[in-house]
């Protein structure tokens, strides 16, 4: 369980401040800060059985495929747990899309199989929890569209007051529809996601809680996916977990999560990570190639995958510490390449909104390039659910209203 402070991320810095600091940041470095777990004194094997024997119990909290893992989550009373059953998302073998990229075993862990559709599901359930237990009135966060519906909801589930940043034409209507369906307050800003941020990061009602992957609560939820992807695996890791990078946190919450794992003998060896992005908005793509010091801010960020049309993403120093803990890879692809693999996830009976695409994408390049062996047993995340956007498969098909 996580103890009462957080703990600044960077190496060196280690401020600890109060759990209820609203500020997001080190107030010595201005680094993003993060929980420390504290699991107890269960050991490994014991917590694997634990976390396998709560598959059978249909008790509120081990239903979710979140807090079945809750010996690495904040430490919060049962009863106060907002959940909406989130997390438990299946593991589905490749088919024409392994033939597609030439890979020989391949998976996808689609999240997009989440209560509101996408992953930020699993960062929403801890996040909202904490908002409450603080005693927050609302909760709020800028969003292309995926997190505002899941903060609507996991918010309206708490009886707390929802107020979305979007920005203005950079939302898909579906995902829109579902905040407004949960009760959201909508605010468009002129701009792209990065506007809404800096709109929203300017708010000073201090009833507002923030809701955006800044928050570190949010990193904690989203990290247990890999703890359910390696119970899935029988605790043999992959070769490759690959995922899509927008403003990186969940690229941070996968990292964190393989350290923690890997402090305690439950992820060897060691899989690498491949974080893909749009190569219109490969903020971090740049930002390795020019030596990883300052983050290369991409200040028109570009893509049809609006999920992940981020130019200034605040997690990027974490999501370089991933990289690096991993031996790992940063690609990006462009909108043809996401698109291609968009379809033929379709056709292997997989739907995703686009930005997900890109895993299939960057899988398919890497093995072409000689990057990836074949034979590697790669992992590939999906983080959206294909009706999040239906305009990129009409307008794919010829169907679109253009």
């Amino acid at each position: 369980m996580i103890p009462s402070v957080l703990r600044c991320s960077e190496a060196g810095c280690g401020t600890e401040v109060p759990r209820d600091y609203r500020a997001y940041s080190c107030p010595v470095c201005g680094n993003l800060l993060q929980a420390v777990p504290n699991p107890g004194p269960l050991s490994p094997e014991q917590l694997k059985k634990i976390w396998r024997e709560r598959r059978a119990s249909n008790a509120p909290l081990d239903s979710s495929g979140v807090w079945r893992f809750r010996e690495y989550l904040p430490d919060c009373p049962a009863d106060a747990v907002v959940s909406l059953a989130e997390g438990n998302v299946p593991l589905l073998a490749g088919q024409k899309t392994a033939d597609y990229a030439g890979a020989h075993h391949l998976w996808f862990k689609h999240l997009g199989w989440n209560p509101t559709g996408s992953f930020k599901d699993l960062g929403m359930t801890v996040a909202v929890t904490e908002a409450r237990r603080q005693g927050a009135e609302t909760v709020a966060c800028a969003s292309t569209g995926n997190t505002a519906a899941s903060m609507a909801a996991y918010a309206a589930r708490a009886n707390l007051r929802a107020r979305v940043y979007l920005p203005k034409g950079g939302a898909s209507m579906q995902k829109l529809a579902q905040a407004l369906d949960f009760g959201a307050e909508t605010q468009y800003v002129d701009g792209n996601f990065d506007d809404a941020l800096r709109v929203l990061m300017a708010e000073t009602d201090t009833g507002v809680y923030f809701l955006n992957s800044i928050n570190p609560f949010r990193i904690e939820g989203q990290k247990t996916a890999i703890f359910h992807l390696m119970d899935q695996l029988d605790w043999r890791a992959p070769d490759y977990i690959v995922l899509p990078g927008g403003n990186l946190g969940n690229s941070a919450a996968f990292g964190k999560a393989i350290e923690e794992l890997a402090a305690i003998g439950l992820m060897t060896p060691i899989p690498r990570l491949v974080i893909v992005q749009a190569r219109g908005s490969n903020a971090l793509v740049r930002t390795v190639e020019s030596g990883g010091s300052e983050l290369q801010v991409v200040t028109d960020p570009q893509t049809m995958a609006t999920a992940i049309r981020i130019g200034n993403p605040r997690s990027w120093k974490k999501a370089l510490r991933a990289l690096r803990f991993t031996g790992g890879i940063v690609m990006d692809v462009d909108d043809t390449d996401i698109m291609a693999a968009k379809q033929m996830l379709g056709r292997d009976g997989i739907g995703s909104e686009p930005a997900s695409a890109t895993t299939l994408a960057g899988i398919r390049h890497l093995i072409a390039e000689g990057r990836m062996d074949p034979e590697a047993r790669v992992v590939a995340f999906l983080t959206g659910h294909a009706l999040k956007d239906t305009d990129s498969i009409l307008n794919a098909v010829g169907r679109g209203d253009g």
